[in-house]
């Protein structure tokens, strides 16, 4: 099994509320790095302490977009101080997404931020989500930017889930991308896409449509994804680490104990 992450934002309130305490429950669990979203206020000096004392890999971090293109050397520097491998720009607002002008803008930034953070020494990825697979002639947005910017400057951290709410199949998607896939999120849900199921990330939309199949998000492996078959593929593609992602808790349980469910369940395969 590939070394496993968890993704910070999966276990934000607790993270708030005790920064550390957070991430020796996490280690105990038995994950072996974290990827940031957001410092909670610490200093760069002080996360990258936090992590060699509990024994977590400061893997990488979700930087929004706006705030890497307004600076980006001033910006990226905290996360090399830290000792981040990966900075990944996280999400597209509507402006910027496929079917906008701003996209263009966007994959012309990417080569830019790709740069700066080769400067220091790390790689720039992008996670999707499910927006990416809407169609710019015969490509998905996706793909357009993956072949837009070279592989040098920019890698994949593809998003299990959204992979599949976008219609592609992920364990495929995944090997699509052989040599370019150094991080894949590992994401489970259940229901189907839904008008409503960005409210789970904190975007609001209409009311929801009484047709709809509840979407939520889930442990992994405690979903509808074939996590074997997406971690058998990630190892082809030569990831080097798999990192946890659940958005929001479900089943009743707290963020923790969901992040707890996940690693149970991974480390049982």
């Amino acid at each position: 099994m590939l070394p496993i992450a968890i993704q910070i934002y999966s276990v934000r309130d607790d993270a708030a509320a005790d920064l550390r305490g957070a991430l020796e429950k996490i280690k105990a669990m038995g994950y072996d790095g974290v990827e940031f979203a957001g410092l909670y206020g610490y200093k760069p000096a002080d996360i990258k302490a936090m992590c060699e004392e509990i024994g977590l890999v400061p893997l990488s971090a979700h930087v929004p977009y706006y705030d890497m293109v307004a600076d980006p050397a001033g910006v990226l520097k905290d996360y090399a101080e830290i000792g981040c491998q990966f900075v990944a720009i996280p999400y597209l607002t509507p402006e910027c997404r496929p079917g906008t002008d701003g996209f263009a803008k966007v994959v012309e930034n990417a080569a830019m931020l790709g740069k700066a953070a080769k400067e220091l020494g790390m790689t720039l990825l992008y996670h999707n989500h499910d927006f990416e697979f809407q169609k710019i002639g015969d490509k998905y947005a996706l793909e357009v930017l993956y072949d837009t910017v070279s592989e040098d400057l920019l890698k994949t951290e593809l998003d299990t889930c959204w992979v599949r709410v976008g219609g592609e199949e992920p364990a495929a998607y995944v090997r699509k991308y052989t040599g370019r896939a150094p991080v894949v999120h590992l994401k489970d849900y259940a229901g189907g896409k839904s008008e409503h199921m960005y409210e789970l990330i904190g975007i609001k939309s209409e009311e929801k449509k009484s047709d709809e199949k509840p979407f939520e998000f889930r442990p992994v492996g405690y979903g509808v994804q074939d996590m074997p078959a997406i971690i058998k593929a990630s190892e082809d593609a030569g990831a080097g680490w798999l990192i946890v992602e659940q958005d929001q808790p479900s089943m009743g349980l707290t963020p923790l104990e969901c992040a707890e469910k996940s690693i149970g369940y991974l480390k049982s395969l």
